[in-house]
């Protein structure tokens, strides 16, 4: 007989307690330089406020005698904090002096912060670089970092100095750790020169994405055969596929810590749904559903990296592209898997108890982010 939902809630929330896992953080940052002449350059860091706030607590900047509470205090030392892992230098390693020009919401992205920086390189000789490696190593290992170069209005019209070679042009490129730095001196990528990096950002995301594997991997728990499992991930693919779209095109913008509490919603539904059916056929409507809500998730790892309106398109295709890579990747681990155990232990037969214990932990974990989320 299958356990009472009463039952299984209380399991649910006695797992909550113990549950070590978290969700996929972006680690993702940005640079937009915009030449200014003779030498003089903007640069717009953005990056997440929440990442900005775990390298403060990693990086424990000096607070001695500093009152917080004081208005302007802590976007100082954000400014302070960025100016200094941020840099433009020639060859030699010679640097362009810098100076903070504003901190605060980045007005084209509300989920960011942005720092305005000001950088004079008129007296410095040589070939410049762009050099945010030490941001990098702050935000961790998995940190990835866009640099783009012009106004995000500027589309590929060049001024005379870009022309003439005397100013970068208009291009992206993202940078990972170990890269080489950012030569201005020489063309960025185009939008479609830029998009394995893009599709490599979808596989990461995916990859990382526990709370959407927990779904994957629950919805697959009771399929012995190929067929409906394809149709699982073609239902999720294309529903997904619809709000990623939406919401990286700026035409629906939802709430992220409301997606993020019915992400974890339905990682406990479909969990518990395998306690009361073992049918895989029809369960294609459940991915189809769900997919409309994990697609504002994934399109979150998208908009996070502030990408360029010249890009989006380029982008958007090999973002989504990557995710469904990565999709496809753990369906050709966890099901073999599956069927092989069948074989070797049950005789060809999934055993209930199998399902029903990989279900309880995933269950346990949706239970732990929607607390996470929602409190």
């Amino acid at each position: 007989m299958a356990p009472s939902p009463i039952a299984l809630l209380i399991v649910v929330l006695l797992c909550f307690g113990g549950a070590g896992a978290s969700a996929h953080t972006a680690d993702i940052s940005s640079s937009r330089i915009v030449p200014e002449g003779n030498g003089h350059y903007r640069v717009d860091v953005g990056f997440l406020g929440a990442d900005i706030e775990r390298m403060f607590t990693e990086s424990k900047p000096s607070q001695a005698d500093v009152d917080l509470t004081e208005p302007g205090v802590i976007e100082a030392m954000i400014g302070k904090f960025i100016q200094g892992r941020v840099a433009m230098q020639n060859e030699d390693g010679a640097t362009c002096p810098s100076e903070v020009v504003s901190v605060g919401a980045d007005p084209a992205n509300p989920r960011d912060s942005k720092v305005v920086l000001r950088m004079d390189c008129s007296a410095v000789a040589g070939q410049i670089v762009y050099n945010p490696f030490k941001l990098l190593e702050a935000q961790g290992k998995r940190a990835k970092h866009l640099v783009s170069i012009g106004e995000r209005d500027a589309g590929e019209r060049l001024t005379e100095a870009q022309l003439q070679g005397l100013e970068p042009a208009p291009g992206e490129v993202m940078i990972f750790p170990g890269d080489a730095m950012v030569d201005l001196s020489k063309p960025l990528l185009t939008p479609w020169e830029l998009a394995p990096k893009f599709f490599a950002a979808g596989i990461e995301h995916i990859m990382t994405g526990y709370d959407h594997l927990c779904f994957l991997i629950a919805v697959m728990l009771w399929a012995t055969r190929v067929l409906p499992v394809v149709k699982l991930v073609t239902a999720f693919t294309v529903s997904h596929s619809v709000t990623l779209s939406l919401a990286a095109l700026g035409l629906v913008d939802l709430p992220s810590r409301w997606v993020e509490i019915a992400i974890a919603l339905s990682i406990i539904y479909v969990a518990i749904e395998n306690f009361y059916t073992c049918k895989i056929e029809g369960r294609w409507r459940d991915t189809f559903v769900f997919g409309f809500i994990h697609g504002f998730g994934f399109a979150s790892g998208l908009i996070e990296i502030g990408v360029p309106q010249r890009a989006l398109v380029p982008a958007l295709a090999s973002f989504n592209l990557g995710v469904e890579a990565g999709q496809i990747g753990v369906v050709l681990v966890v099901l073999p898997l599956l069927l092989a155990f069948d074989r070797l232990f049950t005789h060809g037969l999934r055993d209930p108890r199998l399902v029903r214990a990989g279900s309880a932990v995933i269950a346990c974990f949706g239970a732990y982010w929607l607390f996470e989320r929602a409190f």
